[in-house]
């Protein structure tokens, strides 16, 4: 990971960018419009991987969170042309150690198909999801 960097600079993100990536090509955030996408960042604490040679933004992770009790990982993307590298998996481990100074009792994700990648960095299936429920609203 020597030739990445990662960063919660909100300076460094290049919004436009992550709308295309997210909008046009993450099974659940397709068709997202760039002002949703511009609200969303705004509300949250964002990380941007990059190459440390180019300065090219290459990935890209939002948390939703209180900074105090829970946070929501979402949004996590690699660049197609970055894959293969083990980046999600620095990316989701990048913002596990971020997040461990606030003391949250859990992090909570979504995912259809990295299972793997996050359990690597320590993340399980609901211990009881029985008691978890949601409220879809679209």
């Amino acid at each position: 990971m020597d030739d990445y960097e990662f960063s919660t600079d909100p300076a460094r993100l290049d919004p436009a960018l992550v709308h295309h990536w997210l909008s046009t090509d993450a099974y659940w955030a397709l068709g997202r419009t760039r002002e949703k996408q511009d609200a969303a960042i705004a509300g949250s604490l964002n990380f941007g991987v990059y190459e440390r040679a180019s300065g090219a933004q290459v990935g890209y992770a939002r948390v939703v969170t209180d900074r105090a009790t829970f946070a929501w990982l979402c949004d996590v993307y690699v660049a197609r042309a970055a894959r293969g590298r083990g980046l999600g998996t620095a990316l989701a481990r990048a913002v596990r150690d971020h997040l461990a100074p606030y003391g949250l009792r859990r992090i909570m994700l979504c995912t259809q198909d990295a299972h793997g990648v996050y359990e690597r960095v320590g993340f399980a299936p609901l211990a009881a999801p029985e008691r978890w429920m949601s409220l879809g609203l679209q």
